[in-house]
């Protein structure tokens, strides 16, 4: 069990990390070392008002960039298991700023195999994104550029590191998500929207970090994790948030898509599904598919099968978002 692991969790002061932190520590009950890896002191600083070291003492904070390969290199040291949520992300920011995200997602990426295979890290998950399946912006396309290096990476270190991947969309509530913006101009007359036929998958921030605990306890290494997923209308958002306000169209910004698209039309061929979601195979022999099928108890998609947030022809209902919104994950 990967609970007798010691842990480090890049751009672990960010809200998946800091939720996948919670899980740790009450509910896998994590007593090895746990490192929160992240650039920004000041949001250390707020985290250890909520996580302190007083009360748990296995825990340890490190300010570092995963571009720098010697830090890497230092926080690594006696670390089992790596999860790496470090990333530029905003899609719109990244269109006019390719090379800094280029460094940090793709750089970064590398840098963090390389520091692993260093330190006999054992396992390494990253987190990715639906931007990544057939990107049309400079993220996505940073990003399906580093989920091929940590899958490749398990042929690099020659079989020594097992790396996966986990993708899904839009955390429910994040900084990036709709919601936020809508809950601020839900005392106005309208809702900005981009599109009126756009679509996102929903995951919460708790299911998210039980979900990649859960994948880390059982990957083999060289998946891409792709859970099972309801999915919901961007005004159907707005109608449960305030059914009186108009809708703006405002639309679609620079590298944004429709829909969420997790599993492409090519990816299917290398796609299995399992209970709890589908696992997209590398593209290269590493263990092969039986070794795949008989570990999860799996089978193979059908020829052209895709995944995407309009493709299930079944939504949350106003209701369920309203009771979504409402709750506190």
């Amino acid at each position: 069990m990967i609970n007798k692991s010691s842990f480090l969790i890049t751009g672990g002061t960010g809200s998946f990390g800091q939720e996948f932190l919670k899980y740790l520590l009450d509910t896998a009950k994590v007593k090895k070392k746990i490192i929160i890896f992240s650039r920004d002191e000041f949001k250390q600083f707020e985290m250890k008002k909520r996580f302190n070291t007083s009360k748990y003492p296995n825990l340890r904070y490190f300010i570092g960039d995963v571009r720098d390969k010697n830090r890497l290199d230092r926080a690594f040291s006696n670390i089992d298991i790596i999860v790496h949520a470090a990333a530029l992300k905003q899609v719109d920011v990244g269109e006019y700023n390719p090379t800094e995200f280029i460094s940090t997602n793709i750089v970064g990426a590398q840098n963090i195999i390389e520091a692993s295979i260093s330190n006999k890290v054992k396992k390494i998950l990253a987190l990715s994104t639906d931007k990544a399946a057939a990107p049309i912006n400079l993220y996505g396309a940073t990003k399906l550029c580093s989920d091929k290096l940590f899958i490749s990476s398990n042929l690099y270190s020659g079989k020594k590191l097992k790396a996966s991947v986990v993708r899904y969309g839009n955390v429910f509530r994040s900084r990036g998500s709709v919601i936020p913006v809508f809950e601020k101009q839900k005392n106005k007359k309208y809702f900005t929207v981009t599109h009126k036929e756009m679509t996102r998958f929903n995951i919460t921030i708790s299911e998210a970090a039980k979900k990649v605990y859960s994948y880390l306890n059982n990957s083999l290494g060289g998946e891409i994790f792709v859970p099972k997923l309801n999915s919901y209308k961007i005004l159907d958002v707005a109608k449960s948030i305030n059914p009186k306000n108009k809708i703006k169209i405002i639309g679609v910004r620079p590298g944004e898509k429709i829909h969420e698209e997790l599993i492409t039309s090519n990816d299917a061929f290398n796609t299995i599904e399992y209970k709890d979601g589908y696992i997209i195979l590398p593209t290269f022999e590493l263990y092969g598919l039986k070794k795949y099928l008989n570990h999860y108890k799996g089978k193979r998609v059908k020829k052209n099968f895709s995944y995407a947030s309009n493709s299930l022809n079944k939504y949350l209902s106003v209701s369920q978002l309203k009771k979504l919104i409402s709750d506190k994950f």
